[in-house]
């Protein structure tokens, strides 16, 4: 949600939760918690090779400004991670935390005042950025680690007309099911591997006599969001990432069949009376039931199952154990079969808007595995797609989990698609027509109704 260090639909989401801030600092990474966990509290004592960035010159005395929105406390974590590229090179980097990042970045900008480096949550963002004129491609070192240590895919989204701008820097999953161990263990429930698995276990739990689902979506001006992340996964599950692309893209149509089941199969579980909503109430009451809530239930014992990203997490009451022997844990949504492994998630990109020797630098530390490693072991509730991140480094049981499924080599990894169409149709017409889908609207109506929404 932030991460996606923040999203457009994680600020809303996050609006009045006691976690606001502790899942700002995840959002596009899924979070930044200095409160321990584990977490190492001196990055100082994290020694890295100076050698890389000798090459951009004597660097002493100069400064890199970074404007992200990541705000305190959360920023802790991420200001102490630059501490060993400063003592390499001499470098000040002077950090700047906004929570109206997303329209103010655009702002500057346009104004000809952007930062030195900007830490954007979506690749639509990225593309009007670089329309502005402002952005500046990544330099060798930079595409050069892009390309080592992430997935094609986490490239291919900041490269636009064939230039590359900028790296990753946090990530999450969103193909997460939360439930609790412990009732999994007592009533001899198996984690399923398939989709046909995941249906088997929804009916026995029915067969229990329990209400085995249960959702939120409430989120103010935001509210609907859940929905698409669930449409986003099972458009992946059903047609595979290369259909999700050019759904996304608008190359199919928003109303044609591949949308229309998928709709469909979401509506199997969150329309199913028998199967929602866990100690929340009916169908409807999905509409009604704020996100930050929606999995709470499983700690009471009256819902089993809770579809939601990594940092949901950050929700749970304090002293909640989240682990695998724990409260709550939280397994990977299957795929249609053992052997495919598409995941949802989201993250945020390092943007430069100036190309100064000491600005490149810090990109290059920023896009290296030595600063992923860092940064996990300062933090809780970050995680990175960086495959020289080694999970061991991760102080929390979720995010090593979310580790390595980002890192699992059969991932098939792809952005939100919300985060990417058009905001009349990311932010708007579908948050809006799924919301009212849950409430009773028909596929059909709400599928056509987004794709009138689609841009000309």
């Amino acid at each position: 949600m932030f991460g996606q260090p923040t999203s457009r639909r994680w600020k809303a989401a996050l609006a009045g939760t006691v976690s606001a801030g502790l899942l700002f600092g995840v959002a596009a990474c899924g979070g930044d918690d200095d409160s321990g966990g584990g977490a190492s509290t001196d990055a100082s004592a994290s020694a890295i090779d100076c050698a890389p960035y000798t090459k951009f010159g004597d660097l002493k005395g100069k400064t890199v400004s970074v404007y992200t929105s990541i705000v305190t406390p959360e920023d802790t974590p991420q200001i102490k991670s630059y501490k060993p590229f400063e003592d390499c090179t001499g470098v000040t980097v002077k950090y700047e935390g906004d929570k109206a990042f997303e329209t103010q970045i655009l702002v500057r900008a346009r104004a000809g005042n952007p930062p030195d480096i900007g830490f954007v949550p979506q690749p639509g963002l990225v593309k009007q950025l670089v329309a502005t004129g402002k952005a500046v491609p990544a330099p060798p070192e930079v595409a050069a680690n892009a390309e080592k240590y992430w997935d094609p895919a986490w490239k291919a989204y900041t490269t636009i007309d064939g230039k590359f701008y900028g790296a990753p820097l946090g990530a999450n999953v969103k193909s997460l099911v939360w439930y609790s161990p412990a009732e999994f263990k007592d009533s001899n429930y198996q984690v399923p591997t398939t989709l046909d698995e995941l249906k088997a276990l929804s009916d026995k739990m029915v067969a229990d006599g329990k209400k085995p689902w249960c959702a939120g979506i409430a989120s103010g001006d935001a509210t609907g969001w859940p929905v698409t992340d669930w449409v986003e996964d099972f458009m992946l599950r059903l047609y595979g990432p290369d259909t999700y692309d050019k759904w996304v893209n608008h190359s199919i149509p928003f109303n044609g069949p591949e949308s229309t089941a998928s709709f469909d199969a979401v509506g199997s579980y969150l329309k199913n009376d028998k199967y929602v909503n866990g100690g929340l109430g009916d169908v409807k009451s999905i509409a009604s039931t704020a996100f930050q809530d929606g999995g709470l239930p499983i700690l009471e014992g009256t819902c089993s199952l809770h579809r939601q990203a990594s940092f949901y997490a950050a929700n749970f009451p304090k002293g909640t154990k989240i682990a695998e022997d724990g409260d709550i844990f939280a397994f990977y949504l299957p795929s249609k079969d053992a052997s495919s492994k598409p995941v949802l998630g989201a993250g945020e990109f390092t943007i430069a808007f100036a190309d100064r020797p000491e600005v490149k630098a810090f990109q290059t530390y920023l896009s290296s595995p030595e600063w992923a490693n860092i940064k996990a072991k300062v933090s809780s509730g970050w995680v990175s797609a960086n495959k020289g991140l080694d999970p061991n480094n991760l102080v929390n049981p979720i995010d090593k989990l979310a580790a390595g499924i980002l890192l699992d080599p059969k991932a098939q990894f792809r952005f939100d698609g919300s985060d990417q169409m058009p905001a009349a149709v990311g932010s708007d017409a579908f948050w809006k027509q799924a919301t009212s889908w849950i409430t009773g609207q028909d596929t059909k109506t709400t599928v056509d109704n987004i794709e009138k929404a689609w841009p000309k």
